[in-house]
Parts: structure tokens; C-alpha cells; sequence
């Protein structure tokens, strides 16, 4: 279950989150410093970024191209914001993201990897990208069977334009964030089988939400993806019903 926004404003709710992740990663033992928190600014005005990116925040998160790009453009003004595509993300738009995105969340299948890879070479760059994996079955998420993660990684690896840093997981939703524990664990063995098939350090596992990113950082997630908490509910984008 996702908590109610507390705190005043963006950049009260931004420190009551990171408190809670530092405090996850005590009782796991952790450096609070190997944790990045995303702020999903989906659907959120660039005011929004704005004001979070005041309280100190760099990473933002977004899942609609043409709306993050328009965003991007409205605060290209202010240095330093890092932008994380975590959506998902058709293959003709995957030009739009190489240059642009310091990271892309969601490769989910072959043929996104292989644009990614070919729309960078041909801009001289390498995409950093993490696989998708789709952990609980679900049809209505992309992503790779756990089964196939090692081939899947091994045949992203050996693409040129493409940086493989590690694995990413929408876990099926629960009312209480203790029911994704196993799945967060399972992403981080399925990292494990990931570096052994490709070789590769693979640092990055970009797992857990508004509602149980602290259970996501005590099983070593090292990207968290928290909208809500921070921005409080995300408005309907035009089209969608309220």
C-alpha cells in the first residue's frame, strides 16, 4: 500500500523519503550513498521537477518521450538534472532517447535492444541500459522471462552501442510491501546469473516504488522509482479519465 504524502511540499516529502531509504539501509547495512533515488516525474508539471530539483533532487524519471521532451526543454536552464526513461518505450521512438537519457530502465525485448544499439553507433554513443525482466508473468508487462535472463543479457552485452548495467523490475502490485520481498530477492539472483553469463559488474538493480521501496533497498536495490510519495497522486494525462 502506497503512504499518504506527508510533509510540506515537494521538499518535505523528498526528505521524509530519504530518510526512510537511509533508514532501510541501516537495518541492511548499507552505504546510503549506494542508493539513487528517482523522483518519477511522469505526468508531473515542470514546475514539479522544479521544485524538487531545489530540494537538492538530480534524478527524475519519466515514461511518455514527447512529454519528457518537452519538459527537458522547459527546464534546459537548470544544469544537472539526470533523466531516467523507466517506461515503455516503442522501438521507432529510441532514437529520441540515446544522447538524451542517462539511463534507460526499460529494455524488455530483443528488438529495443538492437534499435538502442544501432541508433547509437550511428551517433558515436553508448547507451547505458538495464533488462527488463517481467518477474511475475504478468501480459500486461514487458519484459524477459526470468528463465531467459542470462541468454538475454549475454546477447545485450555483446552489443556495441549498448552499456549493460544490470537488471530492472516492476514487481505484480501488493496491498503489504513485505509480500515483494521475494520478488526483489529474485531480481537480485537473477543479477547474479546475469554477471556470471555476461562477465560483467552489473551494479545496478532498479527496483522498488512508492510503496515498498524501503523492502526494495534492504534486498540491495540500488535505483528506487518513487513518484507519489513525493509528488503526491500523479494528475491524468490528457486522454485518460480523472
Amino acid at each position: 500500500m502506497i503512504p499518504s504524502p506527508t510533509g510540506p511540499g515537494i521538499a518535505g516529502r523528498l526528505a521524509a523519503v530519504r530518510e526512510r531509504i537511509a533508514a532501510a539501509c541501516r537495518r541492511a547495512g548499507r552505504d546510503p550513498a549506494a542508493v539513487t533515488l528517482i523522483a518519477v516525474s511522469k505526468a508531473q508539471p515542470a514546475s514539479a521537477v522544479a521544485e524538487a530539483a531545489e530540494a537538492g533532487q538530480v534524478d527524475f524519471g519519466e515514461s511518455y518521450v514527447q512529454e519528457w521532451l518537452g519538459k527537458r526543454e522547459a527546464l534546459a536552464g537548470r544544469a544537472g538534472l539526470r533523466w531516467h526513461f523507466i517506461g515503455h518505450l516503442q522501438s521507432r521512438k529510441a532514437r529520441e532517447v540515446v544522447g538524451r537519457a542517462a539511463l534507460v530502465h526499460g529494455v524488455d525485448r530483443p528488438d529495443l535492444a538492437a534499435e538502442l544499439d544501432r541508433r547509437s553507433a550511428r551517433a558515436g554513443l553508448v547507451t547505458p541500459c538495464l533488462l527488463q525482466v517481467n518477474l511475475g508473468g504478468e501480459a500486461t508487462k514487458g519484459g524477459f522471462d526470468p528463465r531467459d535472463v542470462p541468454a538475454a543479457a549475454a546477447a545485450m552485452a555483446a552489443l556495441p552501442g549498448i552499456s549493460l548495467r544490470g537488471l530492472m523490475a516492476i514487481p505484480p502490485p501488493v496491498d503489504d510491501a513485505e509480500d515483494a520481498r521475494p520478488m526483489f530477492r529474485r531480481l537480485a539472483q537473477l543479477r547474479d546469473d546475469a554477471r556470471r553469463a555476461t562477465g560483467l559488474p552489473l551494479p545496478e538493480l532498479s527496483m522498488g516504488m512508492s510503496g515498498d521501496y524501503e523492502v526494495a533497498v534492504e534486498e540491495g536495490a540500488t535505483l528506487v522509482r518513487v513518484g507519489t510519495a513525493i509528488f503526491g497522486a500523479r494528475p491524468p494525462r490528457q486522454g485518460e479519465k480523472p
